[in-house]
């Protein structure tokens, strides 16, 4: 039988933490490898296909081509201890809070999986849910977990726990998150700069 469950939902780029970590691995990778800087050109091209369309998933690929499954394996590690220092102050003790609260508490994020599990790893979220790339191409994806898929992602996970979710509350940085806070009773809005509510 169905439970009806009561939902917290977190984005976690700009939200739980500053800067984007898709984007600043890319840039630990410029800075302790000179493969990517071999694709520099490939990397102007994207971000111009960027401007004509945000949401595409061709420049998203190509923008991080030059990242390897070996450059996952060596630098992932130093990275994510870097990376976690840019979390926002509250933002384990809002997960904790809303735990307290009696909800059950869910990320979901646009970064890829060899990233966010290990990022958050020490927060309790009930699920994390990321984009999932392939392990031989980790810049490629089998899914993105954006926009609407967002959403679509949390359905599955309900239907595979047997839960009717109740989205009580939303938090993200991102207008790109609007199919995901537009279930939500309660919208929380973060600027990505201060990390605080807007």
């Amino acid at each position: 039988m169905l439970k009806r469950t009561n939902l917290v939902l977190f984005d976690f780029d700009g939200t739980l933490s500053w800067p984007d970590s898709n984007m600043a691995f890319g840039r630990y990778c410029f800075r302790h490898s000179l493969r990517p800087w071999l694709f520099l050109p490939l990397v102007g091209v994207c971000a111009i296909f960027r401007l004509f369309n945000p949401s595409g998933i061709w420049w998203r690929q190509n923008m991080r081509r030059f990242i390897t499954s070996d450059m996952v394996r060596r630098f992932v590690s130093d990275f994510v201890k870097e990376h976690k220092r840019n979390r926002f102050g509250w933002a384990a003790e809002r997960v904790a809070a809303e735990h307290a609260a009696g909800n059950k508490v869910v990320l979901l994020t646009a970064s890829p999986d060899y990233l966010i599990p290990k990022l958050v790893g020490d927060m309790k979220f009930d699920a994390v849910i990321c984009s999932k790339m392939y392990k031989d191409k980790p810049w490629k994806y089998k899914f993105l977990c954006w926009g609407e898929n967002k959403v679509l992602a949390m359905d599955e996970w309900a239907r595979e726990n047997k839960i009717v979710p109740h989205v009580v509350r939303a938090y993200s940085d991102s207008k790109s998150d609007l199919p995901m806070m537009e279930i939500a009773d309660h919208q929380v809005w973060i600027n990505p700069r201060t990390g605080m509510p807007v």
